[in-house]
């Protein structure tokens, strides 16, 4: 499902980090080494119709490298 972020990403928490990420090895292969961490947050997202939902988002992070894949959970949370 495609959508674009609208304004920030609230109550960022950490699932996991370093050995804890299973991704690990692909994201290294893909992204470059560094410690990569899996977050997740609350944010309102506009979807491809154009409707705005409150939804839960998780996506992968590394210090220099930033935010990569970026998954949108279901449900929605409004």
């Amino acid at each position: 499902m495609e959508f674009e972020i609208v304004g920030q990403v609230n109550d960022v928490q950490t699932i996991a980090k370093g050995p804890g990420v299973r991704d690990r090895a692909r994201l290294r292969r893909r992204y470059g080494n560094a410690r990569w961490l899996k977050l997740k947050g609350i944010a309102k997202v506009r979807l491809l119709n154009g409707t705005i939902r409150l939804a839960e988002l998780h996506w992968y992070e590394a210090h220099g490298i930033g935010k990569k894949e970026i998954k949108l959970k279901l449900p929605f949370l409004d």
